[in-house]
């Protein structure tokens, strides 16, 4: 049966492969069920809640994406797209966490309706690569801050805005010895280092009184306070439209070059250049970023660390629907997961964001106007604390500076009507 319905044999795999890989892919990304919670926990939602929302999201997403998809990609609530969640959308802003799930409620409505429309396509190629790729990078930097905050390694300063904290801080060292313990860990390719980093942190840190330890096991906490609870109609205002936009663009953006990424490792690009089920993959996603919001969580997407599980030979959707089962296993390791510190976690937003800046490469340095709106857009993200800031920065100089220097080829009509739309709203709101 598994062999017909994934089509193993075709795809040069087996079940115990398959296995083996799901079980692979899950320990490299399963810190998103510590990481998640602690972060969205800032804006007032109940950690339990975020806890069991965020497992059962990446169940759903992963489920739906090896049965109906077919391919090895597991989802969970997306690094980065928490933070904007947090740090922008709910407390930079002063919206409810209620309204910020609205907000993520229908950038998944768009992204499905863009999913079965063909002006994906259309909206994907009409954004210059500097910006897709500057954007990226932008919430690499983003997510440091917000990780050297919660590390203690800088603070806010009356003169100078930030500064040096006190690293002689017990906390600070514990997440410095954390970052450097998983760099050293990824580097020796340690299956599962980021999630040993943050276990032997937290034991650490509750070990010299840092902390304090939970427990392992228990049965999963109640969803219900985050179920169902998104504001659709506060998130329609006028004013969150931009945020609604940010949500969309950014997953827009990650799932297309994860996506690539996946497909490039895996070989399943076929000689024309096309991605096979291309519409059932995108499809999943926005599904899942749907689903998502109505349990309680931030934008599920796809996640890179998928490229793990294909790296040990992964090839069908059996490999997701593995990481499905242990992230549903993984809400009975609730108070593990309450156990855990935002200094031991912080490490991983650091990490993160190393790995989400290398996508400067991909700007051209050699052309002034690419570089600066590039860079205009990914520096603006973490000194406004907005993705969406950045986000709209970028659109407004790349096109102004196109039309400046003479250079329209380069413009096309949707780059120019959403640089518009973004100018009205700093005007009249």
């Amino acid at each position: 049966m598994l062999e017909q319905f994934f089509k193993l044999e075709e795809n040069n795999t087996t079940i115990r492969t398959e296995i083996l890989a799901g079980i692979t892919t899950f320990l490299t990304m399963s810190y998103i069920i510590f990481v998640n919670p602690t972060i969205l926990s800032l804006t007032g939602m109940d950690v339990g809640a975020v806890f069991s929302a965020t497992c059962l999201a990446a169940a759903f997403g992963s489920l739906l994406m090896g049965l109906f998809a077919n391919y090895p990609i597991a989802l969970a609530p997306g690094m980065g797209l928490n933070a904007y969640f947090t740090y922008t959308v709910v407390l930079g802003s002063g919206n409810t966490w209620q309204v910020g799930l609205g907000a993520v409620f229908i950038s998944g409505l768009l992204f499905l309706t863009l999913s079965l429309s063909p002006f994906r396509d259309l909206i994907i190629n009409s954004i210059p690569k500097s910006l897709k790729v500057s954007i990226v990078a932008g919430i690499g930097l983003f997510l440091c801050i917000i990780g050297f905050k919660s590390a203690g390694i800088i603070i806010s300063s009356p003169r100078t805005l930030i500064m040096l904290g006190d690293l002689h801080q017990p906390t600070a060292l514990l997440s410095i010895f954390g970052f450097f313990l998983m760099i050293g860990l990824e580097a020796l390719e340690v299956i599962g280092s980021l999630v040993i980093s943050i276990c032997i942190v937290s034991f650490l840190g509750i070990f010299f009184g840092y902390g304090k330890f939970e427990g392992i096991f228990s049965m999963p906490p109640s969803i219900l306070p985050t179920f169902l609870q998104m504001d659709i109609k506060g998130a329609l205002n006028l004013g969150l439209l931009n945020i609604v936009f940010a949500f969309l663009l950014v997953d827009l953006f990650d799932n297309t070059g994860t996506l690539l990424a996946i497909a490039y490792r895996a070989g399943f690009i076929n000689k024309f250049g096309k991605l096979p089920r291309l519409g059932r993959v995108l499809i999943a996603d926005s599904s899942a970023a749907i689903v998502g919001a109505a349990l309680g969580t931030s934008t599920t997407t796809n996640f890179i660390e998928s490229t793990v599980g294909v790296k040990a030979g992964g090839r069908t959707g059996l490999m997701a629907v593995v990481v499905s089962v242990l992230f549903l296993l993984a809400l009975f390791f609730a108070p593990l997961a309450k156990s855990i510190p935002a200094y031991a976690t912080a490490p991983v937003l650091v990490y993160v964001a190393c790995m989400m800046a290398k996508a400067f490469i991909e700007i051209d340095w050699e052309d002034i106007t690419e570089y600066v709106p590039g860079f205009i857009t990914a520096v603006t993200m973490p000194l406004t604390f907005s993705v969406s800031t950045g986000i709209s920065f970028g659109f407004i100089s790349y096109t102004l500076i196109k039309i400046i220097s003479g250079r329209f080829r380069d413009l096309n009509i949707p780059l120019v009507i959403i640089t518009i739309v973004f100018l009205l709203k700093y005007v009249f709101f």
